[in-house]
């Protein structure tokens, strides 16, 4: 599995160490705002298991993020959910709480995407998030994503309310769309 290396941070594969930090933020309330109920330690750990297969058969997935040498959360690729109305490699992140406001999600999915043009030779990479999770859209905006709202649908396997309405944003090799 492929290292990434930015100025601050290590998008590595997941260890041992990572599933407790990990269960902590699948089990936090905020974190999990605009994905859903909060996890069980024991789906936490069930997924790590999951993204180091699909990782090891695809040769992309979702990388351990680190910084200063501690897990902060994760950021990597992902095959579009089959129940949306549309195909492709979305991009996507997610950190603890603590490590919000400093830059880090939008560090390394700049790390990703250059891996996902560069190395994989993929045309084009979507990022898919709930229609009010300003965050994330805004690092898209940040990554030079585009959002065109033609795409919005209603995510089928999301509860009525606010999961269900979400926003797709683009971005093509070299910042086209």
């Amino acid at each position: 599995m492929t290292e990434l290396r930015t100025e601050r941070l290590l998008l590595r594969r997941w260890q041992e160490s990572d599933l407790e930090p990990w269960a902590e933020m699948n089990a936090d309330p905020e974190v999990r705002e605009h994905l859903g109920d909060v996890m069980t330690r024991e789906q936490s750990d069930a997924s790590v298991a999951l993204f180091q297969q699909e990782f090891d058969a695809r040769g992309y997935g979702w990388w351990a993020v680190e910084a200063d040498g501690r897990f902060i959360g994760f950021a990597g690729l992902d095959d579009v959910d089959p129940e949306v109305p549309f195909t492709g490699v979305e991009i996507g992140w997610r950190l603890a709480r603590s490590s919000w406001g400093h830059g880090y999600a939008t560090e390394a999915a700049r790390a990703v995407l250059a891996y996902a043009f560069d190395t994989l030779d993929l045309p084009e990479i979507l990022a898919v998030t709930t229609a009010t999770n300003y965050r994330s859209q805004a690092v898209m905006r940040r990554l030079g994503m585009t959002h065109n709202p033609t795409d919005t649908f209603e995510d089928p396997t999301a509860p009525e309310g606010p999961l269900r309405p979400q926003v797709v944003f683009r971005i093509g090799r070299q910042g086209e769309r």
